[in-house]
């Protein structure tokens, strides 16, 4: 049976943030547990948040998005509830899967709300869900997840009507935006396809010729490669270039939260203050209606199941019928050094000296 058909409500997956000061440092300590961060890297990273205004906005745009699909669904005769549940604040989802069990909810649809699917994104999230649904034991509700939506139509249509919201100079450099992964982890994901996919698309739709993708948010061991290039690089190149106005399109996520409001709106504006050039940013995706529609119509009774696709990063099927399988790490392809003629990753496929693209050293 195609579980969109017999699901009986949907489960709305998000990350979480903090409301407010006081969950700034619990909430972090969430995100990071296990991964032995010392407490004074967390506390820069809580400056971020009180940069912000004290907390995060993705909770409040969540509850927004949800409400809107429940909406658009209600509009359409389609009467199952919409659960929101989050990885890492309130509601957890282990606090929302008991609400449904409780409530009779045998079997949901899940959405994630990450368009692009890794090790740290998708299967994060279907790792939790499941971790959340073991705890609860007998009557959880089974979750089955929707398949890739990177290339939906509805959604380039949100990312191009957020870009024509505004007014922009004309000769502007455009760059898509997304978060940065270890160099290691995107091989072994579809994550960098998909990304360039999405922006390709929506750079077509808007007619856009001079675009790039950059990345952002980067963490961890400073040594360690990660995917480039970063937005501030991007932003010096485009200076280089003599551009005098950049147009950042954040299509790496779907609210505006601290990635967005820190990372672009105060660390990438002042490389391009440094750089002297006007920095501009498009808004993510939100509560558009077209991406509220394009949820709506990955979750109807009928839709095309995710299949292994909704569960696991390793490959991708395109929506013109493509499908592409991760590179892998014995690959010469090089996503930490792009542009260079020859590098590390190349130089030790050819049987020179090796490079770790996890770790950034030979």
């Amino acid at each position: 049976m195609n579980p969109a058909e017999a699901a009986d409500a949907i489960l709305f997956v998000s990350f979480g943030g903090p409301d407010k000061p006081e969950d700034i440092l619990p909430f972090l300590e969430i995100v990071t547990r296990g991964r032995g961060i010392p407490r004074e890297r967390l506390a820069g990273v809580a400056a971020h948040y009180e940069h912000i205004g004290g907390g995060s906005p993705i909770n409040a745009i969540t509850r927004r998005q949800a409400e809107a699909l429940r909406g658009v669904l209600a509009k359409a005769g389609d009467r199952r509830p919409v659960y929101l549940g989050q990885r890492n604040w309130h509601p957890f989802l282990e606090e929302t899967l008991a609400r449904m069990r409780d409530d009779g909810v045998r079997r949901a649809t899940g959405f994630i709300t990450a368009p692009y699917r890794s090790e740290a994104s998708l299967e994060r999230y279907v790792s939790a869900v499941e971790a959340a649904r073991e705890k609860i034991g007998a009557g959880a509700p089974l979750v089955e997840f929707v398949g890739p939506w990177f290339d939906h139509p509805s959604f380039i249509d949100a990312i191009a009507a957020r870009v024509r919201e505004k007014g922009f100079p004309a000769g502007a450099d455009w760059v898509f935006t997304a978060h940065s992964i270890p160099c290691g982890m995107a091989k072994e994901s579809a994550y960098v396809s998909e990304l360039r996919e999405t922006a390709s698309l929506a750079a077509a739709k808007l007619g856009l010729e001079n675009w790039r993708l950059a990345f952002t948010s980067r963490s961890g061991d400073p040594r360690s490669a990660w995917l480039e290039p970063d937005i501030s690089k991007a932003i010096a190149a485009s200076a280089a270039r003599g551009a005098r106005d950049i147009v950042l399109i954040p299509i790496g996520f779907v609210a505006d939260h601290v990635e967005v409001l820190y990372d672009l709106d105060v660390e990438a504006k002042a490389a391009a203050d440094a750089a002297g050039v006007r920095l501009h940013r498009c808004a993510t995706v939100g509560e558009h209606p077209s991406f509220i529609a394009m949820i709506a119509d990955l979750v109807r009774p009928g839709a095309p199941a995710g299949g292994e696709l909704s569960v696991n990063s390793g490959s991708t099927r395109f929506r013109d019928g493509r499908t592409e399988a991760k590179v892998g790490q014995g690959s010469p392809v090089c996503y930490c050094f792009p542009g260079e003629a020859n590098p590390p990753c190349r130089q030790a496929a050819a049987g020179g000296p090796r490079h770790n693209c996890v770790s950034g050293k030979p």
